[in-house]
């Protein structure tokens, strides 16, 4: 195995492990329960190791809280879609905007969507539609989308997002 590939996995890791423990923090926002770190934890992975170890975090994360109880299935679509989505973005795009976009439309509004079927035919909730979740999701993604814009833009501003992304590259 590659050193970089090794950085990364490490990185990848350590972020999963803070999304875990994140995921004890929550708070109401009319009527949803707000989780913000997964969010904010797949804005940091996307633009430091990319959309694949990203989405590696984002079901590593899901996995554990769901074997500790504190998630549920709806996990799954929910942050890896966002990862995904925020790290192709952000690779493409190449700016911090479109991780943001990518996290918010990934997480809120496809994983909101994909989150029906698994808790229609999976969790037996017969009274899921197809848009149940989307605001739920769309509320907890703003909130960690914001906390992300918080910590990155400084960390941009200063070089240190630059300098972090390299040594993960050397």
């Amino acid at each position: 195995m590659k050193k970089t590939d090794m950085k990364k996995m490490t990185v990848t890791a350590i972020f999963a492990a803070v999304a875990v423990v994140g995921s004890l923090f929550s708070f109401p926002v009319f009527g949803s329960k707000c989780a913000p770190v997964q969010h904010l934890v797949n804005v940091l992975c996307a633009v430091l190791v990319g959309p694949w170890w990203a989405i590696a975090q984002a079901f590593v994360a899901s996995l554990v809280r769901n074997l500790l109880g504190l998630g549920s299935p709806l996990a799954f679509p929910g942050s890896m879609c966002g990862a995904l989505l925020a790290g192709l973005l952000y690779k493409y795009g190449k700016k911090l905007p479109f991780a943001y976009i990518g996290e918010v439309f990934g997480t809120g509004i496809i994983g909101g969507m994909l989150s029906y079927p698994i808790a229609y035919f999976v969790m037996g909730n017969q009274a899921a539609a197809l848009f149940t979740f989307v605001i739920p999701f769309l509320i907890s993604t703003c909130g960690g989308t914001i906390l992300a814009i918080i910590l990155t833009l400084p960390l941009k501003r200063n070089g240190m997002l630059g300098k972090m992304k390299q040594s993960l590259e050397e």
